[in-house]
């Protein structure tokens, strides 16, 4: 368990809570997880959450536990049982946001029906005085499943009185509730009941009791519940009034009482739609029922965070994993103010996605990112460079798709902001006109010109963001900055150079940097932050959700963190990474948010050796597959393929439920893409003759005999790229992060296939004997995979200061088809060396050693190897398993093995 001296994991596993894996389930697996070698569990967010969630990020209070996983003894049991097995906690943690809608989150509640003067108003990033003065003081509810006058009309909209809470609200399609501001009580409860007529007129002066108006609402609801619970006449009157406020389906007149009530509300109901154009709070993304919470407000801070930190003082969490930090306003400040304010050290990871060369902030106090650029890192080794130029031959002949991933991106990036967050870059651009206007020398600049040259900008961006604050904007922010305005001036053709000019120096601020500039310090510096939320949206959604659904090269390079622009990485630069990388960074190769599982990535990553097989195969299948106006476009067709050879059961009579899992991958595939269909306005004839093309083609005979004989041929090179990745994973600098069910071969597709339940029978029947030696035969069915992760953890638990702070030196060798490195602590240390692009045969040649020792064990197979005089016969040391770590073994356990 972390400790202050020491609070650096050894080893983590990702756990999915939801209501089907329970506290309960997770405090049960505690004896496996402890077998398997690992240190610290990593829950997904287990905080109080809408009801149903699958995942857990759309938390509704952050001080309670999630009553669908179990009950506070629940969660007490599950620690102790972790306590007990040697396991520590680790919290994935969701500042950024809260789920809202519905009738759960009771802070938004409140928001909605006191509007600005809630005490709570403060928590979410609302714009209360947007540009359209329909949205003056009100916050926008986009909900409706059709345009707000018809759903009026359908009975859609309902007035609704809470009788136990005294509570009046407006219920939209019976799911979401929206309070009623108590002083318009008055006008439901009306005269004809002579208690409830004073309840009324209490209600509508409220003034008097300004700043306790709440209070004396509290008190009055309380009120109104027992009156109606004690006097039948008097719930009738009530009932009645609610009544005045219905119409009759298809006539709209007669909703219009309902219709005044509502507008003068502090929301606005409106079509889901319209929360592109008119939205007024931040949001996760483009996800209007996830909302963006303000953290860097220190009140907010301490109430969001005061549960976890009982827990961190109590022991029960050991650390926390940061979701989407770069949603936050000032993430450097968050950080500080997490180690400051934390009971005890604490492990601290932040989810961040790395740009191209670009280094997580030393400032920020944190141990790492959670890995994805590890992830990336690793499938790129596997891939072959040599064969991109035919792949991108064969996706131009297959798809006719010729534009540069670049070009695709800039695409997306626009696409997104012009479309789902155009809202957000609107309130940017009116705030940059209104700072412009601030000053003579830039009061000529229009909203108009100043979106278009933000939009211009943003798409520039090769980060996801920067990060100027109160301090000022690093060098790094000035690169980054002065990159994107540069892209933008080529690309934003008709805008004046000066309209970039004054938006860089607001950006950077270096408009304010010195006295006298004429410009507001508190106005320019909120914009640049507030830019900085948006960068990052749009190129989450823009890239990662709609150009990586559109490119389809390669789609094992088309993951989290990525560029699936380059193929491949070499030895260099895997070994550059390695030794830059932050001892307590997270090595995740699958997460709940991987497009594809890790081992479907390795296996993938063979096609890249065979390309014109793969080119001759696919071409084939083509014609296998027939054609017609019905048929789905050939760049999705090739993404099918790529599927299908990626997370193919290993079992041919396995084959039961793997195509509803390919329809449910490809139905989100071409729906994020945006191309022929998308989530908001589903094209229905496309996706009728999608799933028939699956269908079909799963129910072709030819195809299927024709694919299968191809497969058999990816299957073992795929296995041997598995346990390769396994093998670096566990033996570089970092903290191996496992997700749940990845210690055996992970084919799993884009979530929600990624949370599917784990086989923890087959697990814990095979990790029973990864004791023995592992010969070439376990890689076959993942039994490999699994008893190397058990070995390299127990050696990780047996040598912890040789992995958590031993040197890392690389090997260099001749041949590009091998790696190898050592790790040095002392007088420990071990070597690794693993085979790449294993359709290419063996690789021969000697591998150096470090350090003169006549006798080595291979951790895997169990084997003792002599040393030669210039090194170890590498066609003989990975003769049988694509991977070997080697260590030393002692003179005297030489003799005495002897003896």
């Amino acid at each position: 368990m972390a400790t202050a001296e020491s609070p650096i994991p050894r080893a983590t596993y990702r756990l999915q809570l939801n209501s089907r894996f329970t506290f309960t389930d997770a405090g049960a697996l505690a004896p496996y997880l402890a077998q398997l070698g690992v240190s610290h569990v990593y829950a997904s967010p287990f905080l109080k959450a809408r009801p149903g969630s699958t995942h857990g990020y759309d938390i509704v209070d952050h001080d309670a536990l999630n009553p669908e996983l179990g009950t506070s003894e629940d969660f007490a049991r599950m620690s102790e049982a972790f306590r007990s097995h040697g396991l520590g906690l680790i919290l994935d943690f969701v500042p950024n946001h809260m789920g809202v809608g519905g009738a759960d989150n009771p802070f938004w509640l409140d928001m909605l029906e006191w509007g600005p003067a809630s005490d709570y108003a403060g928590w979410f990033d609302i714009d209360w005085q947007p540009e359209g003065p329909h949205l003056a003081g009100k916050v926008l509810i986009p909900v409706l499943g059709g345009q707000y006058g018809a759903v009026l009309a359908d009975g859609g909209l309902e007035l609704r009185f809470d009788e136990a809470a005294g509570e009046l609200a407006v219920w939209a399609h019976g799911v979401h509730k929206l309070p009623v501001y108590p002083g318009h009580y008055v006008r439901i409860l009306g005269g004809a009941h002579a208690e409830l007529e004073k309840l009324g007129d209490a209600f509508s002066h409220l003034a008097g009791f300004r700043p306790h108006e709440q209070r004396r609402v509290r008190e009055l609801k309380a009120q109104l519940a027992a009156l109606v619970a004690e006097d039948a006449q008097a719930a009738t009157a009530v009932a009645q009034g609610v009544a005045r406020f219905a119409g009759k389906a298809g006539d709209v007149e007669s909703w219009l009482r309902l219709d005044r009530l509502i507008a003068d509300q502090h929301w606005r109901v409106a079509f889901f739609r319209v929360a592109a154009d008119d939205i007024n709070y931040r949001r996760f993304f483009n996800i209007s029922d996830l909302a963006g919470l303000r953290i860097e407000h220190e009140e907010l801070f301490d109430h969001a965070h005061r549960l976890v930190f009982e827990l961190i003082g109590q022991g029960t969490l050991d650390g926390l994993r940061i979701d989407h930090i770069d949603g936050l306003l000032d993430p450097r400040t968050y950080c500080l103010r997490l180690r400051e304010k934390a009971p005890q050290p604490i492990y601290l990871v932040v989810e961040k996605i790395l740009g191209p060369g670009e280094e997580l902030r030393e400032d920020w106090q944190v141990d790492g990112t959670t890995g994805y650029e590890f992830a990336n890192l690793l499938t790129h080794l596997l891939i072959d460079q040599a064969g991109e130029p035919r792949l991108s031959e064969l996706y131009r002949r297959f798809s006719g798709e010729s534009r540069t991933f670049d070009a695709i991106m800039r695409e997306c990036k626009l696409a997104i902001m012009e479309d789902e967050m155009a809202s957000e870059l609107g309130g940017l651009a009116r705030e940059a006109a209104r700072i412009a206007r601030s000053n003579p020398r830039t009061a000529d600049f229009t909203r108009n010109v100043l979106q278009r040259a933000l939009r211009e900008i943003v798409a520039g961006f090769r980060v996801y963001r920067t990060y100027v604050d109160p301090a000022g904007a690093s060098k790094t922010d000035l690169v980054e900055l002065g990159h994107a305005v540069a892209r933008a001036r080529r690309t934003g053709s008709g805008i004046d150079r000066s309209v970039f000019d004054f938006l860089f120096s607001v950006l950077s601020c270096e408009a304010v940097a010195k006295p006298g500039s004429g410009f507001s310090r508190q106005d320019v510096l909120r914009f640049a932050m507030k830019f900085q939320q948006y960068t990052g949206p749009v190129m989450a959604k823009g890239v990662e959700d709609t150009a990586f659904y559109r490119y389809n090269r390669f789609v094992a390079a088309n993951e989290v963190g990525g560029h699936p622009g380059r193929l491949g990485s070499s030895v260099a630069a895997f070994h550059a990474a390695n030794r830059a990388r932050h001892a307590g960074a997270m090595l995740g190769t699958s997460t709940h948010d991987t497009k594809r599982g890790e081992d479907c990535r390795a296996r993938l990553a063979v096609l890249s050796e065979i390309a014109p097989d793969f080119a001759e195969a696919v071409l084939r299948w083509q014609g296998m597959l027939g054609s017609s106006a019905a048929m789905p476009d050939s760049n999705d067709i090739f993404l099918f393929c790529q599927l299908l050879v990626g997370a193919w059961p290993l079992e041919s009579g396995s084959l039961e439920g793997f195509e509803e899992r390919i329809q449910a991958a490809m139905l989100k595939s071409v729906r994020e893409a945006k191309v022929h269909t998308n989530w908001a306005a589903p094209d229905e004839d496309y996706e009728v003759g999608l799933r028939a093309f699956i269908a079909g083609a799963f129910a072709n005979q030819a195809f299927l005999a024709d694919f299968t004989a191809f497969q058999e041929r990816i299957l073992p090179l795929g296995a041997a790229n598995s346990l390769v990745q396994t093998v670096l994973k566990f033996t570089v600098p970092g903290v191996p992060d496992l997700y749940q069910g990845a210690e055996g071969f992970d084919l799993s597709l884009v979530d929600p296939d990624n949370r599917r339940p784990v086989d923890w029978v087959w697990r814990s029947s095979r990790l029973g004997g990864a004791g023995q030696p592992i010969a070439a035969c376990d890689l076959a069915d993942g039994s490999a995979k699994l008893a190397a992760t058990a070995k390299l953890l127990a050696l990780r638990r047996e040598h912890a200061a040789l992995f958590a702070e031993g040197e890392y030196q690389p090997i260099e060798l001749e041949d590009e088809r091998l790696i190898a490195f050592s790790r040095q602590h002392g007088e420990g240390s071990i070597i690794v060396a693993a085979a790449r692009f294993p359709s290419r045969g063996a690789a021969g040649g000697l591998l150096p050693l470090p350090s003169r020792r006549p006798l080595y064990c291979d951790i895997l197979s169990g084997r003792q190897i002599t040393a030669g005089t210039e090194g170890i016969d590498v066609a003989m040391l990975l003769a049988d398993l694509p991977a070997a770590v080697l260590m030393p073994v002692h003179p005297t356990a030489v003799r005495r093995s002897r003896r």
